[in-house]
């Protein structure tokens, strides 16, 4: 069992002037279990990464204490934390071994491993043997296994960032089902995650970071909802049975922008048919693993199918095959993991670097990294490092930087994933005024409200189920 305690806790990143965290006075006894909310860039992700001892005094300044159990996280092993991102914690080349490897460096004894793998991977629902590559996992598969290789570890400390983000709702449900197994009274849990009502049966309390510093709200969660829920939903926190508005298209669609005829990509992608159009929202959606990235990287032009044929703007050669500017152009895309298509150090060059290759004029660079900064809450980051980000202002900036070049066509792959109350209401109305302007926007997405408030049209990837389905085999190799 392991008991949190912060005094004035506060991190700086090095180089940042602002403070990713700073205040939090806090206290978690065993056991509990913690849902952590705030607005995004409150500082919750920093939070977890100080209680998992991965913050290197060399990468930043602190202030405050910070103990587990009365002692320095750096100098205890009993803490298991999920980053946003699955692909930080994946190392090796097949499933299985992936989840052991963080049992063996533990020294857990060989005749322990294999069957702590086998329970880790049946509890959170994973669908392929253990000979599975990893690389050829979806976004949401490889977030379940590298939950997988958390949950082997037994932590006392639980840390979980945002761990149902990529999953599909079945998937989520999966997921939270393996938590609620898992966490017993001998661990503590810690929860960031955005899918609030989904989460509350998971835990006993409340802890809300302000926008500011320090802590808003603590409490049982009926109790913080019920006081400061009006206060939270403006400061961005997702509040349960807070409504959020619906853009509905002023004008019916325009052209097909670009088509995807019995489109395929071997192992990766069945064969799909579809269209986006002009002046209109479409929302791609289906479970993990039915190809929707893969789908978004054809249409990106960022990929070549294996068999099909992907036409766009009237163009006789297809995407992939178009010189990079006449793509910038065109076809702006956005990454299922955004900090896969950062390139420079700094937040206002990475806006500046798409309208700069295609050769704009200074000033209109200048006003275009402006804007962009003021619309996605982004202005008080110009100077900072991309990848030192929240996943929420990740996100946004790399949807800024795929608007940066005022490309006809948007291919956005889960866009509000990480994204606070305000942050998302925000996102949806600017995509929502792209696509009333005659932009056409098509979204890879499990958000369900997203779809709801924005999407004209929805195509489901689901594919047919099978007549049975045979558990993997979990023994080793």
């Amino acid at each position: 069992m392991a008991e949190v305690v912060l005094r004035g806790f506060g991190w700086r990143h090095a180089g940042r002037r602002a403070w990713a965290i700073r205040g939090v006075d806090l206290r978690i006894r065993s056991g509990e279990r913690v849902l952590l909310l705030g607005p995004s860039g409150a500082g919750k992700s920093t939070l977890l990464a100080a209680l998992a001892g991965l913050l290197p005094e060399d990468s930043g300044e602190s202030e405050g204490t910070v103990t587990v159990d009365g002692r320095d996280p750096h100098a205890r092993e009993s803490a298991g934390l999920l980053f946003q991102d699955p692909q930080t914690q994946l190392v090796m080349a097949r499933s299985g071994d992936d989840v052991a490897f963080g049992l063996e460096n533990r020294g857990v004894p060989a005749g322990e491993i294999w069957p702590r793998v086998s329970d880790a991977l049946d509890r959170v629902g994973f669908p392929y043997p253990i000979t599975r590559p990893t690389h050829a996992l979806s976004g949401g598969e490889q977030q379940r296994l590298a939950l997988a290789g958390v949950l082997a570890l037994r932590p006392g400390l639980l840390l979980l960032d945002e761990p149902t983000a990529n999953l599909d709702p079945a998937g989520g449900t999966l997921i939270r089902e393996a938590i609620a197994r898992a966490v017993g009274r001998d661990t503590t849990l810690i929860l960031v995650e955005h899918r609030v009502e989904q989460a509350l049966p998971l835990i006993d309390r409340v802890v809300v970071l302000a926008p500011g510093g320090g802590v808003a709200a603590d409490g049982a969660p009926e109790v913080v909802f019920a006081g400061h829920g009006p206060a939270l939903a403006e400061q961005g926190v997702w509040v349960p049975g807070y409504p959020l508005p619906r853009h509905r298209a002023v004008a019916g669609p325009g052209d097909a922008l670009v088509r995807a005829q019995a489109v395929a990509v071997d192992r990766r992608l069945p064969p799909v048919r579809l269209e986006a159009r002009a002046g209109e929202a479409l929302a791609v959606t289906g479970p993990n693993g039915a190809g929707k990235s893969t789908l978004a990287l054809v249409l990106g032009g960022l990929l070549a199918p294996t068999s099909g044929t992907v036409t766009a703007f009237d163009d006789p050669s297809p995407p992939h095959r178009w010189r990079a500017a006449t793509l910038t152009r065109r076809i702006g895309s956005v990454f299922q993991a955004p900090e896969h298509q950062f390139v420079t150090s700094r937040v206002a060059d990475e806006l500046a670097l798409g309208p700069r290759r295609l050769r704009r004029p200074a000033a209109e660079v200048s006003a275009t990294v402006d804007e962009l900064l003021a619309r996605l809450r982004l202005t008080a980051l110009a100077e900072a490092n991309p990848y030192t980000l929240s996943g929420g202002e990740a996100r946004r900036l790399s949807v800024a930087t795929a608007l940066a070049t005022r490309p006809r066509l948007l291919v956005l792959d889960e866009p509000t994933f990480g994204q606070d109350r305000g942050t998302w209401i925000d996102l949806v109305a600017l995509l929502a005024r792209l696509r009333d302007e005659g932009h056409g926007i098509l979204a890879v997405t499990h958000d369900e409200a997203f779809a709801d408030s924005l999407a004209d049209r929805v195509h489901d990837l689901t594919p047919a189920l099978p007549h049975a389905h045979r558990r993997p085999d979990r023994r080793p190799a």
